[in-house]
């Protein structure tokens, strides 16, 4: 007579909880990902608001571009830019220098300085959370008094 050892409930072992394990991770970076979503949302919302545009503008995608744009005293038509992308080497560029030159002038167009700009190209959510939630006020395109 030999014996069985295994188990109904030996079966689950170590890839069940491992499986439950990612899955609780992946719940717990999503929940965190959407209340940092919804406060990027507001921010932008608001940072619209301070430039004397309606709110709303700031979640529909492509035209939200286009107004921030023109908030920053650029032309809208350079949004087609970022469509050049799909151009090898130079398309991978130029969105990277647009973004650069987007960031310092919205940061002249909130009257801070270059270090703002720096701040606004590398580190954007937050830089948009702090100029939105900040004292900072909007001084015109690109920092020319309206």
């Amino acid at each position: 007579m030999g014996y069985n050892y295994s188990s109904y409930y030996g079966s689950y072992g170590v890839p069940a909880t491992f499986a439950a394990t990612i899955v609780g991770a992946l719940m717990i970076f999503l929940f965190i990902a959407l209340v940092i979503s919804i406060i990027q949302i507001i921010a932008m919302w608001k940072l619209y608001k301070k430039a004397g545009e309606k709110g709303w503008k700031s979640i529909i995608p492509i035209y939200n571009l286009v107004i921030l744009f023109k908030i920053s005293g650029l032309s809208p038509w350079l949004i087609f830019v970022y469509f050049a992308a799909v151009i090898p080497f130079i398309g991978w560029i130029a969105p990277i220098a647009l973004n650069a030159i987007l960031s310092y002038k919205l940061a002249k167009s909130y009257g801070k300085d270059a270090g703002w700009a720096v701040g606004l190209y590398f580190l954007p959510s937050i830089f948009y959370m702090i100029l939105a939630f900040g004292s900072s006020e909007y001084v015109g395109p690109a920092g020319e008094e309206k």
